[in-house]
């Protein structure tokens, strides 16, 4: 059983969304001692000149407005380095991801932090982990040239450390509702708990 998992849902609709229902049935699946909850339908604020500045400023050196501007990416990255398994709802968005997970990405991927950078390139800083991607779009097939949610989530994830990365799939509601989600839940119940 997973120690801890974070749940994470992108789905603007907080009603009759289909990633949150495959979400919570991925957490119900894996099981954990611990769930820890972020809904990204309560917005997360964009970066600023402010926060970009803070995050530059070395941590010794911050001021306390500083420390404040970077306390809830502070936040978010505390509750990434305490999970063992990160489960994310992720509805495509006109071929993308939508735009509060794109938000939390920004908050998140902190240089010195999540990610660092050598001669050799970037190194993720988040080793260890696993994810799973419950994704569904109404016609983008997942794994297609129109498809840039789903290996922009993976390239991320993998840019801080994240290179265990599972997608069950309810890819292209508009077309078959019913085999799409009969797919998507059987895939859930294949997933190595």
């Amino acid at each position: 059983m997973t120690k801890t998992i974070l749940h994470i849902d992108a789905s603007a609709r907080r009603e009759g969304s289909t990633t949150r229902d495959l979400s919570a049935r991925i957490v119900n699946h894996l099981g954990a001692d611990r769930i820890i909850r972020r809904d990204l339908a309560t917005p997360l604020p964009l970066l600023t000149e402010a926060w970009v500045s803070a995050n530059f400023t070395p941590a010794d050196q911050r001021s306390a407005m500083q420390q404040d501007q970077l306390s809830l990416s502070d936040e978010l990255v505390t509750e990434l380095q305490q999970a063992d398994t990160l489960v994310i709802g992720l509805p495509i968005y006109n071929f993308s991801v939508p735009a509060a997970f794109k938000a939390w990405i920004d908050l998140i991927a902190r240089v010195g932090v999540t990610f660092s950078y050598s001669e050799s390139g970037p190194k993720g800083l988040l080793d260890g982990k696993r994810a799973v991607l419950a994704v569904a779009s109404g016609g983008t097939a997942v794994g297609s040239d129109v498809d840039f949610a789903t290996s922009y989530a993976k390239h991320v994830l993998g840019f801080i450390g994240i290179h265990d990365v599972e997608i069950v799939a309810a890819d292209q509601l508009a077309l078959d509702a019913e085999g799409s989600l009969s797919n998507a839940r059987n895939a859930v119940s294949q997933l190595a708990a």
